[in-house]
Order: C-alpha cells, then structure tokens, then sequence
C-alpha cells in the first residue's frame, strides 16, 4: 500500500456508558488501520476517529476513587498529580486521550495517528458525513 492510496473513512465512537480500556483497544485498532485489508505496520494508514459523550466513561473496580494521574516535569517538585475523579469534571477528553496515547505503537507515527482523533463531551460531533458508527 502507498501512501497515495489511502483511503480514509471516519467512524463515529459513543462513549456513553463504555468502559475506559475496552473503548480505547476499539478505537486504536481503527486509528493504526490494523481493522484495513491491507494493514502495513510501517504506515499510517489508519481511519478517522470522532468520539462523543466523553463525559459518558465508565471505568471498573474502585478505579474512580484510587487512579491518579502523574506529570513529572523533571525538575526537583515538578510532579503534578490529579485524581481520575477530579480529571473527569475537569476535562474528561484527556482521560481518553492519554490511554489512547498509551496503546499506540512508540514510534514517529503515533503523533500522526493521534491528530486523526476528534472527541467531544456531548452529543454533538460537528462533522458533515460520519460512514461507519460503532455500537
């Protein structure tokens, strides 16, 4: 496959109600193209992604009291932490956006695959044609 012949389709995500890991595997698989015929690991041949009802995730267990989040800035009492609770009412978008971030492959592509990610908090995405929905 070339890079010519891609062929990209945008496909609608509903977060309402879904677990956090299980949405994230879906939507990595659609954003690397590994869901294509002619997958190539070696280029970005992935599909649009656009997520709605963000503020929808679930996650299992005592997730929502126990997960932080950590950002280290490298600087002596640089760490920054927030808790999932606390990052939810803040932006629920990065919540998704870092597991995403952590599923796809470490290498240059994966600032490529993640420009292909649209979300949004409500019901509205804002695109003219979305061709494939996932339930």
């Amino acid at each position: 496959m070339k890079k010519t012949q891609i062929n990209r389709r945008y496909h609608l995500f509903d977060a309402q109600g879904k677990v956090l890991g299980r949405l994230s595997t879906e939507i990595v698989k659609v954003i690397s193209g590994k869901t294509k015929v002619d997958y190539s690991p070696h280029i970005d041949g992935g599909d649009f992604v656009v997520v709605i009802n963000t503020d929808g995730i679930q996650v299992t267990g005592n997730k929502r009291e126990d997960k932080i989040y950590h950002h280290f800035s490298g600087y002596p009492g640089g760490i920054r932490s927030i808790a999932f609770k606390d990052q939810m009412k803040k932006d629920s978008r990065k919540v998704l956006r870092q597991a995403i971030y952590g599923m796809l492959p470490k290498n240059k592509l994966r600032d490529q695959m993640l420009t292909r990610l649209l979300m949004n908090t409500g019901a509205e995405h804002g695109q003219e044609t979305i061709h494939v929905t996932h339930e």
